[in-house]
């Protein structure tokens, strides 16, 4: 073996040993509590939370893509992608619509989901927008009004089965939230964008945050982050209205545990995994709450990948995983939903 060989296959073999270092196979201040025997259908008792990467501010918006992870930094107006392997990838600058931002503030981007085409939704906080992304990753309008009027700031959103859009729009990009005189929505609302029309669908939330369906699509859960900290479940009509909202799980003003109810997603069961208080519960249809997955630090979205097998998790610095033994669902619209690459 040449010298010139020699060197090039130290450089990778250094390489894969740092990407391996990076992973946290069972992450310090991380566990999962067994909080019904159900859970063990769901995540297999010996599994243990991963800690693929570190370092970011605030990360949040997890999307399976392309056989990474694609998730926003809130806190530092970036958009990433991380593989299984731990190796990260800027992908966006100022992702969330601003060219500067003040410190401290989360005005960068937030949730993602992919379209049929290829491309992506993204939510710009700062901007109180959603935009498309292309395959390039170039950026353009989508939705930022309402009758003439500018959104607050959207959070979350997810295709329904018929094709339509639901996303929440609560005041988190204001700096006065709904005191903020740029605020000009009477209402914080969940929306349902449809044939080129924008609907507010539900206006009685005070700070609507995570949004998901059930697998039949006929329920539709969202989680309101204050005062009241609770997750909500709607019936939903084949026409896109919603009735007979009742209430997933509440959380008493006492919670122990930082952070609230913020992202949420629904595995191929029907299981609700919700970020609140002191972690990610992962829920049945009626209530139950099963487990609870504590990171020692806020939890603030959950993402299913790698074909469903995995559940990814933003929480505050990190991004974290776990195997599944039940499979999660995958985003509707993704033409191409697959396992990471090996």
């Amino acid at each position: 073996m040449n010298r010139s060989i020699m060197i090039v296959f130290a450089a990778l073999l250094a390489h894969m040993l740092d990407a391996a270092a990076a992973v946290e196979t069972r992450a310090a201040g991380t566990r999962i509590v067994r909080l019904d025997p159900g859970l063990d259908r769901l995540i297999a008792p010996t599994t243990a939370v991963e800690r693929i990467a570190t370092g970011f501010k605030f990360t949040e918006g997890p999307m399976w893509h392309a056989g990474r992870l694609w998730f926003s930094d809130l806190g530092d107006n970036k958009m990433y992608a991380v593989s299984r392997d731990g190796h990260v990838e800027l992908l966006i600058d100022h992702s969330g619509g601003l060219q500067t931002v003040p410190p401290g503030s989360y005005l960068g981007s937030n949730a993602m989901a992919p379209d049929k085409d290829g491309s992506v939704l993204m939510i710009q906080q700062g901007g109180r927008k959603i935009v498309r992304v292309s395959k390039d990753l170039h950026m353009s309008p989508f939705l930022d009004s309402f009758e003439h009027k500018r959104l607050n700031s959207p959070n979350d959103l997810v295709f329904a089965r018929d094709g339509a859009l639901w996303f929440t729009d609560p005041p988190f990009g204001l700096p006065r939230l709904d005191q903020d005189p740029a605020k000009e929505l009477k209402f914080n609302a969940v929306f349902r964008y449809a044939n080129g029309t924008l609907t507010p669908v539900i206006t009685d939330l005070t700070l609507p945050n995570g949004i998901g369906f059930s697998p039949d699509g006929k329920t539709l859960y969202v989680s309101n982050y204050g005062p009241r900290m609770y997750v909500n479940a709607y019936h939903v009509t084949a026409n896109g209205r919603v009735s007979n909202p009742r209430v997933l799980i509440n959380y008493p003003d006492n919670s122990a545990g930082k952070g609230g109810p913020d992202g949420l997603k629904i595995d191929t069961a029907g299981n609700i995994w919700t970020t609140g208080p002191g972690g990610v519960r992962i829920i049945t249809p009626r209530g139950r709450v099963l487990g609870l997955i504590e990171f020692g630090e806020v939890a603030a979205n959950v993402g299913f990948g790698e074909g469903g097998h995995a559940a990814w998790f933003t929480a505050s610095t990190s991004i974290y995983r776990i195997e599944l033994a039940t499979p999660g669902q995958m985003p509707l619209r993704d033409p191409n939903p697959g396992a990471a690459p090996h």
